[in-house]
């Protein structure tokens, strides 16, 4: 199922030697998947997670999360901005989200509207939380450097599979990172295997999922992400299984109840996470 093209052993990503990983929130955890999943992206995205800082993306992913009624992403969201650098920080905004957070019950973010000050500044309403795809952008055009260095066209696949899998209710990020992995953003990808297209589809997969055109990139990405949908719901939002499914089928992963042993799969799962920003999630023993 979906073996790794050779084509794309060079796309793996390693967090920095001596990168520190700071811990999440333990109340995270009660968290639905899809909110739990945008938290913890911003999180590493806000400390820099094994990679670079970037709080422009922090606030972004923290406002996505949000959008799904999460009074700890407002809380978060107005700490950043409340706190936060020069590119971030904003008065306004950091009371409008805090505000929220206390009124949807937050237990610490009226106590955060007092100690930053913020009594007699005028709210502003988040323009991300009534934007209707206010992260699309971000995640291709400013997250994601790798991406940005591809010629034109790759890069209109890339956009193509942000926009397909919000549709899909599929997080971007993921989508985006095995594209990436499985093709290069190369429509007309084909592995030994005959795995074809951006998704690397193989025959069985893409007559499952009702692809008509595996060269066809909507096609093809439509098919892919389907398939990624039904993963997640067949293994209840764990992401390292959904993962290691794609590349080595719901059967290997159920067989030997996680990450099977195949060296492809093991190094599949770990480059696919980290370059989908979700570095902190790979198993220990799969790390480099």
């Amino acid at each position: 199922m979906l073996r790794l093209s050779v084509l794309v052993l060079a796309l793996a990503v390693v967090a920095p030697a001596g990168a520190v990983t700071v811990p999440m929130p333990d109340r995270w955890q009660a968290e639905p998947p899809r909110v739990r999943s945008l938290l913890e992206r911003a999180w590493a995205a806000e400390t820099g997670g094994g990679s670079e800082r970037n709080e422009a993306l922090a606030a972004a992913l923290y406002c996505e999360a949000a959008r799904y009624g999460s009074a700890e992403a407002h809380y978060r969201t107005g700490l950043l901005r409340a706190q936060g650098g020069r590119g971030v920080r904003d008065a306004g905004l950091a009371k409008s989200f805090l505000s929220f957070a206390h009124e949807l019950g937050h237990p610490q973010a009226g106590e955060a509207l007092v100690r930053n000050a913020l009594g007699d500044v005028p709210q502003q309403m988040p323009a991300c939380l009534t934007d209707e795809h206010p992260y699309e952008h971000i995640a291709v055009v400013q997250e994601d450097k790798y991406v940005q260095s591809l010629p034109a066209r790759r890069r209109d696949v890339a956009a193509l599979v942000v926009r397909l899998a919000r549709e899909y209710d599929v997080d971007p990020r993921l989508a985006q990172a095995i594209a990436g992995v499985e093709s290069n953003f190369d429509r007309l990808a084909q592995s030994p295997k005959n795995a074809r297209g951006v998704m690397q589809l193989i025959p069985e997969t893409a007559a499952r999922f009702n692809v008509r055109d595996p060269l066809d990139a909507e096609d093809n990405i439509r098919g892919g992400l389907a398939y990624l949908r039904w993963l997640h719901r067949y293994f209840k939002g764990d992401l390292v299984r959904v993962v290691a499914a794609y590349n080595a089928g719901e059967g290997a992963v159920q067989r030997y109840g996680g990450v099977p042993p195949y060296f492809e799969t093991r190094a599949y799962v770990g480059r696919v996470l980290t370059m989908a920003g979700m570095g902190h999630m790979v198993p220990v023993g799969l790390r480099n």
